[in-house]
């Protein structure tokens, strides 16, 4: 099956880009909302203030911010479904789940035990490594955590001199794609998965998983196109079959 074919990239991701779309307007919206505030003054006249940060911001900036921070808050919940699935991985590394998770969100302070060096895809392909011993969901989160960081030139909010490279958050969104198809179907020696996600039998039918996956692809893919448009260099698309596709570099790429 090709990334172009993918479960992403069919009719049902058409709708996850576009409700994506919508998301990331609606929440620049609110944001925009949110940099200013009325109030009425001694004489009882209305008096607009704007908060002075937002006023090196543009709205594209704001729709960086929002993206960054939705793809963020999947990024965190996969950890937590995957955890609550997986409960033998936290508990390599952790007294909690509660504590596995707070460790995850500091990824950009120190990595998860076991990891190395290892960032973005050398991490991801430690969580199905064989002989791996330590926290398979830690790596894999962090491992996709450091990814999309990347994609966003490691900044948690941006101004109107700063930039995107379209390219970068067009890879990541390929490798989010081929994440979520080796967490699907990667297998031990012994025929079973690496990490429990997505269910699928006559008894159970939970495709929470490959929901959130989808949101962050049309997030990173909506982006991507908005800076391909902004910037006026076309990004070079690649069709690769997910059984044996390669990661795409997104740090690595200046």
């Amino acid at each position: 099956m090709s990334l172009m074919g993918s479960p992403f990239a069919a009719d049902s991701s058409r709708r996850r880009w576009l409700q994506g779309l919508a998301r990331g307007f609606f929440l620049s919206a609110l944001s925009g909302l949110s940099a200013c505030a009325v109030r009425r003054d001694r004489s009882g006249q209305k008096e607009t203030r704007v908060a002075p940060e937002y006023l090196a911001k543009t709205d594209i900036d704001r729709i960086f911010d929002n993206s960054r921070e939705e793809i963020m808050i999947s990024l965190f919940l996969l950890a937590e479904k995957l955890y609550r699935r997986n409960p033998r991985e936290w508990r390599k590394a952790a007294a909690s789940l509660e504590e596995a998770l707070g460790r995850l969100k500091r990824f950009r302070d120190a990595a998860p035990q076991g990891i190395g060096e290892a960032k973005e895809s050398a991490a991801i392909l430690l969580a199905f490594t064989p002989n791996y011993a330590f926290d398979r969901v830690a790596a894999f989160l962090y491992g996709l955590l450091s990814m999309v960081d990347a994609a966003y030139e490691h900044r948690e909010e941006f101004f109107f001199l700063d930039s995107l490279e379209a390219q970068k958050l067009y890879n990541c969104a390929r490798n989010v794609e081929i994440a979520a198809w080796k967490l699907a179907e990667m297998k031990n020696e012994a025929g079973e998965s690496f990490l429990l996600s997505n269910a699928l039998s006559a008894n159970a039918r939970n495709l929470s998983f490959e929901r959130e996956f989808g949101k962050i692809i049309a997030l990173l893919d909506f982006v991507a196109r908005v800076v391909e448009d902004r910037n006026g260099r076309a990004i070079n698309r690649v069709a690769q079959s997910l059984a044996t596709a390669v990661f795409l570099p997104v740090g690595f790429l200046k």
